[in-house]
C-alpha cells in the first residue's frame, strides 16, 4: 500500500545563542523590543515534515511519496532525497519562490524564538492528489492552508483513506473547518497540546472525536502517547532512548511508524510500540534527517523495549 504524505519541505537553520534570552530582554521596554543575539553556532538541515515522515518511512522499508511544493533553492535537498533513494515524483518547483525556511534560535535553557518563511509552500493548492498512482493511504501535515483544506477533499472524493495530522498547522483553522477535517479523516494524529487545542476549537472531547474516526494518536513526548479507539483509550509507554540529543522530528518520525503500521494492518498496540521506537531514535540524533537505522535494528530495539518482537522485514529497506 502506497502512501502519499502531503505537506511541507523545508530547511531548518539551526542557531544557538551562548546566553539567555531573558537577560538581554528588558520586560518594561517589550513594547519597543529591539535585540540582537550573537550565535557562533550554526547548523542548516534539510526538514518539513514531508520530507521528515518520508526519510522515516523509506528507513523503516515502508512504501510512500512525498508532495510538496518548493522554491527556487531546492537543489541541494532534491540531491539529498536522491541519495536516499526517496521518490519525489510530486515534489513541485514553483519559479521564483524559496523554499521553505525556518530560522531556529536556541538558548542555554532550551528556549526558542522562531521566524518561518512559508516561500513556495503557500502554493500546495497549485498541486492535487493524484488518483491513478496506486495511493491507498494519505497523510495531511502542516503545509499551506489551502493545499491543506484541497488535499482532504480530494482524498476524501477520491475514497483514499488519510491520517490527518494538523501539527503547528493548526491554529489556521477554526472550529468548523477543523471539524470538517475530522468528519473526512480517517485517522487523526496531534500531540497533547495540539488536542487540547482541538478539543477547545471543535467542542468535541477526545473520546468525541475517535468515535468519529478509525483512531485518535495524541503523543505526548517523554510521556508515551494516547491512542483512542472508539471512545476508548490505550496507554502506549514511550521507549528509553540512547540520548536525548534533539527532540525536533521526534513527532514525524513517530508518524512514520504510524504510517507503516497502518500499511500493513498491524493492531493498534504494535503500530503506538513501533511508532514509538522511532521517535527514541530520532531523539538520539541532532536534525531531522541525520538519524540512520535498519529494521533489523528497529526489530531489535522493539524487543528490548517491550519483551517481544515485531519482525519487520528486514530485506525491504
Amino acid at each position: 500500500m502506497t502512501a502519499l504524505i502531503c505537506g511541507s519541505m523545508a530547511y531548518d537553520n539551526i542557531m544557538v545563542f551562548p546566553g539567555r534570552f531573558k537577560e538581554h530582554i528588558l520586560a518594561e521596554q517589550i513594547h519597543i523590543l529591539n535585540v540582537a543575539f550573537l550565535v557562533p553556532e550554526m547548523r542548516k538541515e534539510f526538514g518539513g515534515c514531508a520530507g521528515n515522515v518520508a526519510y522515516n518511512l523509506r528507513m523503516l522499508g515502508g512504501d510512500g511519496y512525498a508532495m510538496a511544493t518548493v522554491g527556487d533553492d531546492f537543489g541541494n535537498y532534491a540531491g539529498w532525497l536522491a541519495e536516499q533513494q526517496i521518490d519525489t515524483r510530486y515534489i513541485a518547483s514553483v519559479p521564483g519562490t524559496f523554499t521553505a525556511q525556518a530560522y531556529i534560535t536556541t538558548d542555554l535553557d532550551d528556549n526558542q524564538i522562531t521566524a518561518f518563511h512559508p516561500g513556495a509552500m503557500d502554493s500546495a493548492h497549485s498541486q492535487a492528489v493524484p488518483t491513478d498512482a496506486g495511493i491507498g493511504i494519505g497523510m495531511i501535515s502542516p503545509d499551506g492552508r489551502q493545499g491543506m483544506l484541497d488535499h482532504a477533499a480530494q482524498f476524501a472524493a477520491a475514497g483514499i483513506p488519510f491520517v490527518f495530522d494538523p501539527g503547528q498547522g493548526l491554529p489556521m483553522f477554526d472550529g468548523a473547518e477543523l471539524r470538517g477535517f475530522i468528519e473526512q479523516a480517517t485517522w487523526l494524529a496531534v500531540n497533547d497540546y495540539e488536542g487540547r487545542m482541538l478539543v477547545e476549537r471543535t467542542g468535541w472531547s477526545l473520546a468525541d472525536i475517535s468515535r468519529k474516526v478509525r483512531g485518535l494518536v495524541v503523543t505526548r513526548g517523554a510521556q508515551g502517547s494516547v491512542i483512542w479507539v472508539d471512545g476508548a483509550d490505550t496507554e502506549i509507554p514511550a521507549v528509553t532512548p540512547a540520548a536525548v540529543l534533539d527532540p525536533t522530528g521526534c513527532g514525524d518520525a513517530y508518524r512514520a511508524g504510524l504510517l507503516y503500521g497502518l500499511q500493513h494492518d498491524l493492531p493498534w498496540a504494535d503500530t503506538g510500540r513501533l511508532a514509538a521506537v522511532l521517535g527514541a531514535l530520532k531523539v538520539a540524533s541532532r536534525g531531522t534527517q541525520n538519524h540512520r537505522f535498519t529494521p533489523a535494528e528497529v526489530n531489535d530495539v522493539f524487543a528490548t523495549s517491550f519483551g517481544y518482537r515485531l519482525e519487520l522485514p528486514v530485506g525491504d529497506a
